[in-house]
């Protein structure tokens, strides 16, 4: 019995943890928040790495694993904007990256060629720095740790990896887009 399927799941439980995380941060509860916020970032490292170690690869994985991501960053970022756990600009300018990205990937899909998901290095840093900084939001929020200071060191490079990885995103596709490849 194959087990490849395993990868998929994993997404669609980030998928389906997200509603719950969100709903907690709006009733204030954000240690449990936390808790399922962990679990959620935690099951994105597990299914890259058994898509990767055994290759488990697919094409629903592929959409499905960007999809779980965007939707847990970004539901959490806006839900943390409106209960004013952090600021309404640093919400906006993580989102619009993600609306460029995943804009940009559609036109590519329908005017150049399918596309294959292949975040970059950077990218991948501002995925781990994103949701490390939202994991550090919610435990200031629910406990009190760690101190302003680090949610905000870690909240301005988050801002500077959503820079760099956006204009990489565009660069990168757009020359890709014109070579037609």
């Amino acid at each position: 019995m194959s087990l490849n399927w395993i990868p998929n799941a994993i997404s669609l439980l980030r998928i389906a943890l997200v509603a719950p995380i969100l709903m907690l941060i709006m009733r204030g509860s954000f240690g449990w928040a936390m808790a399922l916020f962990w679990l959620a970032s935690f099951s994105d490292g597990v299914d890259g790495y058994l898509a990767k170690r055994f290759s488990w690869h697919s094409r629903l994985g592929a959409l499905l694993d960007p999809i779980a991501d965007k939707l847990l960053v970004a539901g959490t970022f806006i839900t943390l904007a409106y209960s004013q756990q952090i600021p309404v600009w640093l919400a906006v300018v993580v989102i619009l990256r993600d609306v460029v990205i995943v804009a940009g990937a559609t036109a590519y899909n329908f005017l150049v060629r399918p596309v294959e998901g292949e975040p970059t290095r950077v990218s991948k840093l501002n995925t781990a720095l994103e949701l490390l900084f939202l994991f550090f939001v919610l435990s200031r929020a629910g406990f009190g740790w760690p101190d302003q200071i680090a949610v905000t060191v870690l909240g301005a490079s988050v801002l500077i990896t959503v820079v760099i990885s956006g204009v990489d995103y565009v660069w990168s596709w757009s020359r890709r887009a014109r070579r037609g490849v």
